[in-house]
């Protein structure tokens, strides 16, 4: 049997000017809302001593050539070690023999990349189309995915961000500098989220951070940080005055972050949801006028690491 390629960072990194994941993701978002995604629960370990989480998820597309089984860390103490904090690979198969295709020890960068894509498109999707600035909520890995690939699809002139660390803020506002976009370090949470109309938080926190009151007419709020039930970066208050709540996963968001945290609430309902590849395919309806507040609650699903894995893959090989 021929042995699965098998790549590392660099080289995986070396691939990605070469692959296209937009078109890709938003058909993989339409398939799994409509039923043709075969996703199991996601598998997930927690650690206290030290604190880490490993996240596995896996699962095909019907009629694709490719399963995929994807497992991803993140231990925060790792920096202390001159570790990155993500690490972990993704595991391609081919659907009709099971024989492995590629093992891509991507240090959970592939993750982060196919999760900050995914956020650029919901907030490109469900924003007002005038918006030029952007606040981005946390200063970690996923802070930095989030503004370039908001960059990528957006003409955003002006990216505010707020963080704890006032170092942290600063090494973002270093690390970005190459972005043709003012970067503006903020440290008045309540008075930023009260101005911004495009909120992306991207933060790990168990208590919301973000409060309803100063969440104002006609904002969009991308939240990708809450992916376990534990977490939590938004006051459930905001998602019950919503008018639009998208999931990626209506099932995987009833045990999994903001949405589970207001289901949790009694505060909304299952039904009033919807996917965001309902929105994508035309067959629920996104931003209907200026004044609505929406919200893309994005706990990350299996079918984004298929159709980064699989592209990568193809990039490889050809």
């Amino acid at each position: 049997m021929t042995q699965p390629l098998v790549l590392n960072w660099e080289q995986i990194s070396s691939l990605l000017d070469e692959i296209e994941i937009h078109q890709p993701m938003k058909q993989a978002f339409i398939e799994y809302s409509n039923g043709n995604a075969e996703i199991p629960p996601v598998g997930e370990l927690l650690f206290d001593q030290p604190p880490g989480e490993v996240h596995i998820k896996y699962g095909y597309i019907r009629g694709g050539s490719f399963y995929v089984i994807k497992i991803a860390s993140g231990f925060g103490e790792n920096n202390q070690l001159g570790l990155k904090p993500g690490q972990g690979m993704m595991l391609l198969f081919d659907i009709a023999t099971g024989i492995p295709k590629a093992v891509l020890i991507d240090q959970a960068n592939l993750t982060d990349l196919r999760t900050g894509i995914a956020g650029a498109m919901a907030s490109n999707l469900l924003v007002n189309q005038d918006i030029n600035s952007a606040a981005i909520i946390g200063t970690g890995v996923q802070a930095r995915y989030q503004a370039r690939c908001l960059m990528d699809l957006m003409p955003i002139k002006t990216i505010n961000v707020w963080g704890r660390d006032s170092d942290k803020s600063k090494a973002l506002q270093k690390d970005l500098s190459d972005l043709e976009v003012d970067l503006v370090i903020h440290k008045d949470l309540a008075a930023l989220v009260s101005e911004a109309r495009l909120i992306i938080t991207t933060t790990s926190s168990k208590k919301a951070i973000i409060q309803s009151d100063w969440v104002q007419p006609g904002t969009h709020i991308t939240a990708v940080g809450s992916d376990t039930p534990e977490k939590c970066e938004l006051d459930v208050n905001i998602l019950a005055r919503a008018d639009i709540v998208v999931a990626d996963s209506i099932t995987q968001n009833e045990l999994r972050g903001e949405v589970h945290q207001a289901l949790k609430s009694g505060l909304i309902e299952v039904s009033s949801l919807i996917e965001i590849g309902q929105i994508f395919e035309g067959s629920a309806q996104g931003r209907s006028h200026y004044d609505q507040i929406t919200v893309a609650d994005l706990t990350g699903v299996a079918v984004q690491d298929l159709v980064i894995a699989e592209a990568v893959y193809k990039a490889a090989i050809s």
